[in-house]
């Protein structure tokens, strides 16, 4: 009997072939953990790649202080139920140092994430941060390699990256340098979900319909929470929601749904025309080149 592979065993292939490149070239690895769910299917991944062994590195998570807390619970839960090693480092922590100012105490801290990021890089040494990117996310990140290289000041340009002809990827970095490697850059929202389904993973709870007030801002639907208030002139509304992807509250909008189960998410991700972070991310609407500038600063 002929033994069919699906796209799924392939992606998942591959992306294995990655993690273990990245164990095995790299002196001091990371990957990031933030409780989302491309990050929960590279545990899985890595569960693969390297189980019944520990894995060869540790999570790593940045924390805002204005992410859902659904989410850094359910990150907690996961790295202690796995047994393995992970470092949190927040933004509160470097605006407490002055390594971050503020214009405005109610300013979004996404941005400022590069920051905190970019000197845990340098207090543990890391030399390649493995993340959960996908191409089919911004068209910043289709730019980007599997193996992305950042320069000593962690800056990417996007004009001085490394081919990966034959996928042969090189790890090779100058003291101060690191690369980002993004496992499942091939991957595409709905093979996340789809991955999701295969696997049973679980995933926190704000991924699944629920009633949530809210404001239409333009196209969006902005959460109503102690951090993002109404502004004058805005209705409140209570609307059936889920998040598409969860990142800080102040960045992050929901988006109209019924699907309490994963089924009914695959549904709707194959009937959707807009990508996820079109959808949901008030971050990336002031500027097209928006998540490109960040990146070039640092950001993941």
């Amino acid at each position: 009997m002929k033994f069919e592979r699906s796209h799924l065993d392939w992606l998942e292939s591959e992306a294995i072939h990655i993690l273990r490149e990245v164990a095995g070239e790299s002196a001091s690895p990371v990957l990031f953990f933030s409780g989302g769910k491309d990050s929960i299917c590279l545990l899985r991944l890595a569960e693969k790649a390297f189980r019944p062994a520990r894995f060869p590195f540790p999570l790593l998570h940045i924390d805002t202080g204005h992410n859902f807390p659904e989410v850094t619970a359910f990150r907690d839960a996961r790295a202690a139920e796995l047994g393995e090693r992970l470092i949190v480092r927040s933004v509160d922590d470097s605006i407490g140092r002055g390594r971050v100012v503020l214009r405005d105490p109610n300013e979004s801290r996404n941005r400022h994430q590069s920051v905190t990021l970019l000197d845990a890089i340098e207090e543990f040494g890391f030399d390649a941060l493995i993340g959960g990117a996908r191409r089919d996310e911004e068209k910043a990140r289709a730019k980007e390699r599997v193996f992305s290289f950042r320069d000593a000041f962690g800056q990417w340009d996007p004009k001085n990256q490394r081919p990966e002809l034959w996928n042969l990827y090189n790890a090779r970095v100058h003291k101060g340098e690191h690369v980002r490697v993004f496992p499942i850059s091939n991957w595409t929202e709905l093979d996340v979900w789809q991955y999701i389904a295969r696997e049973r993973l679980d995933v926190p709870s704000i991924y699944f319909a629920h009633r949530r007030e809210v404001v239409r801002r333009g196209t969006l639907l902005a959460p109503v929470t102690p951090l993002t208030p109404p502004r004058d002139g805005e209705r409140v509304e209570m609307v059936s929601v889920r998040f598409r992807t969860v990142g800080d509250i102040t960045c992050t909008a929901p988006v109209a749904s019924d699907a309490t189960d994963v089924g009914a998410i695959l549904a709707e991700t194959i009937g959707t025309t807009i990508t996820e972070r079109g959808a949901t991310r008030l971050d990336d609407q002031t500027n097209e080149a928006s998540m490109e500038l960040r990146k070039k600063e640092g950001y993941f």
